[in-house]
C-alpha cells in the first residue's frame, strides 16, 4: 500500500504547505522523487478539502547538447489530468562548455531552480513543489555541518520574495526507501539523467557514505537527525517533541 500521499497530508498539517486556491508547479525532473511527488499530489487533490491546481514543469538542461526525451513524463501527466510544460534551457552549454566548472553542481542547481521558478511564474503558479524527502533533509544537515560548521538544512516552505514564489517540499516526512517502494509499486516513469556527473555529486556521497558512517548514533540516523532538527529551532520546522 502506497502511503506517500498520507505523509504529504501530515506534512501539510504540520507546516501549512498547501492553501486553498494554490497553483502548484511540480519540478518534474524525471527522477523517482519528483514523479512520485506528482502522483501523490494528484491523489491528495482527490480527497483534500482544499482546491488547488497542479502543473508539471520539466527544465531540459540540454545535456550533451541535445534535447531530452520526456514523452513518458508527458503521458504520465496526461493520465493524471495534469498539464506538462517542458522548458528548454542552455544550462549544459553555460556550465560545462562555456564556464567549464570543475564543481558544476552548485551553479547548475541554482540556474535550474531559477529557470523552474520563472517558468512556474509564467504559467500562473504561486508555489513550486520539490521532491526532497527526509533522507535529503538529513544529508543536507550533515553536509552543512561538515563543510561549513553550520547547523542548518532547507526548510519545508520558503518564500522567495524576489520572484514571489513559495517553494514547498511536501515529502519531508517520507523516507527514501518509501519513495523507492512507491515508484516500484506504481510503476511510474523514470527518465535516466544525461548529466555527465550524475551520481557523482557531493550530496550523493554524503547520502550513501557519511550517513552510513554515522550509524554508531543508532539504528536510524536519518530519523533521529530529522527529529533533532524539529526540536532545534531550525527555520521552518518549529515542532517540539514530534515523532513519526
Amino acid at each position: 500500500m502506497v502511503m506517500i500521499d498520507s505523509k504529504i497530508r501530515k506534512a501539510d498539517d504540520l507546516y501549512g504547505l498547501i492553501e486553498d486556491g494554490d497553483e502548484i508547479a511540480v519540478g518534474l525532473s524525471g527522477g523517482k522523487d519528483s514523479t512520485v511527488l506528482l502522483w501523490a499530489l494528484a491523489k491528495l487533490r482527490e480527497y483534500c478539502r482544499k482546491e488547488f491546481g497542479i502543473t508539471g514543469i520539466t527544465v531540459d538542461p540540454g545535456f550533451l547538447g541535445r534535447k531530452g526525451d520526456y514523452s513518458k513524463l508527458s503521458s504520465f501527466c496526461t493520465s493524471l489530468g495534469i498539464k506538462h510544460v517542458i522548458k528548454e534551457d542552455s544550462l549544459y552549454d553555460v556550465v560545462f562548455e562555456k564556464r567549464r566548472e570543475s564543481n558544476p553542481c552548485s551553479l547548475c542547481a541554482r540556474m535550474r531552480r531559477g529557470s523552474l521558478n520563472r517558468c512556474a511564474k509564467e504559467n500562473g503558479c504561486n508555489k513550486v513543489a520539490l521532491g526532497h524527502h527526509m533522507d535529503d533533509v538529513a544529508a543536507t544537515f550533515w553536509m552543512n555541518f561538515k563543510n561549513e560548521g553550520r547547523i542548518a538544512t532547507f526548510s519545508p516552505s520558503t518564500y522567495l520574495d524576489r520572484i514571489g514564489i513559495t517553494v514547498i517540499r511536501p515529502m519531508v516526512l517520507c523516507r527514501e526507501r518509501e519513495v523507492i517502494h512507491a515508484a516500484n509499486e506504481l510503476d511510474v516513469p523514470v527518465i535516466e539523467s544525461l548529466c555527465p556527473v550524475n551520481g557523482k555529486t557531493e550530496r550523493a556521497s554524503v547520502s550513501k557514505l557519511m550517513l552510513d558512517d554515522l550509524g554508531f548514533l543508532g539504528d536510524d540516523v536519518v530519523q533521529k537527525t530529522f527529529e533533532a532538527i524539529q526540536r532545534s529551532g531550525i527555520s521552518g520546522y518549529g515542532i517540539t517533541n514530534s515523532r513519526e
